[in-house]
């Protein structure tokens, strides 16, 4: 696969002009202006409460608490499920409350998937000012099938992982390269021709977010 896929990129280069044409557009490209805000101007508590502000605007359910306190915030997080929750792989299961049989993201089929309450992940980095989750499938977050089929969705963003803008957040993405992405902003939702709101459609109709402060906040940053 590697080989054809190289033979196939050597084709194109070879269209477009070579190295030279190459290196020309990444010139072309690195001249762009860039005069949009590329950082953020909030101090800590306004991006964490203008944060929570989006995600509230797109009917997400926001539960604030600290560390200590984020097992009681997960277990708040699906009380009423049949404790049919699939857990990210990765995701520290001393995080998870007592008295739920959690299933393992390894041990979930497809039919698993579609039949429990929900999923629990982690994630990479959040938005603020877009109320945005970002997702690049790591420990903690699972496949992207996790985001697709269950119609629950309960993802743990840390205060030091929200960011102000998605400047700030592609930044911090950079180094995953090419790595599969998912940007969540909100449940799953569209409209028809006739503007009535269809949740679910594409992915989980309801997301809880479970924002865990620690003893500082800080952005990551804030932390490089």
């Amino acid at each position: 696969m590697t080989d054809a896929r190289e033979a196939v990129l050597g084709r194109i280069r070879a269209a477009l002009g070579g190295a030279a044409a190459e290196e020309d557009a990444r010139a072309e490209y690195t001249a762009i202006p860039r005069t949009y805000i590329r950082a953020g101007r909030l101090d800590a508590e306004a991006r964490l409460e203008l944060f929570v502000e989006r995600l509230r605007d797109y009917d997400a359910q926001v539960r604030k608490t600290s560390e200590e306190g984020m097992r009681d915030a997960i277990g708040a997080s699906v009380a009423g499920g049949a404790g049919r929750f699939v857990v990210a792989e990765g995701f520290p299961v001393e995080s998870l409350p007592s008295g739920i049989a959690f299933l393992s993201e390894a041990q979930a089929t497809v039919a698993d998937l579609d039949a429990c309450d929900g999923v629990i992940t982690s994630c990479t980095v959040a938005v603020a000012s877009s109320g945005t989750i970002v997702l690049a499938h790591g420990p903690g977050e699972g496949a992207r099938r996790l985001t697709l089929v269950p119609d629950r969705h309960v993802c743990v963003v840390r205060a030091a992982q929200v960011v102000e803008t998605m400047p700030e957040a592609m930044e911090w993405l950079t180094p995953l390269g090419a790595s599969r992405l998912t940007f969540i902003s909100g449940p799953s939702a569209t409209a028809d021709i006739e503007m009535t709101r269809i949740r679910g459609v594409h992915g989980p109709r309801y997301l809880e977010v479970v924002l865990v402060r620690g003893p500082a906040v800080a952005s990551m940053l804030d932390r490089r």
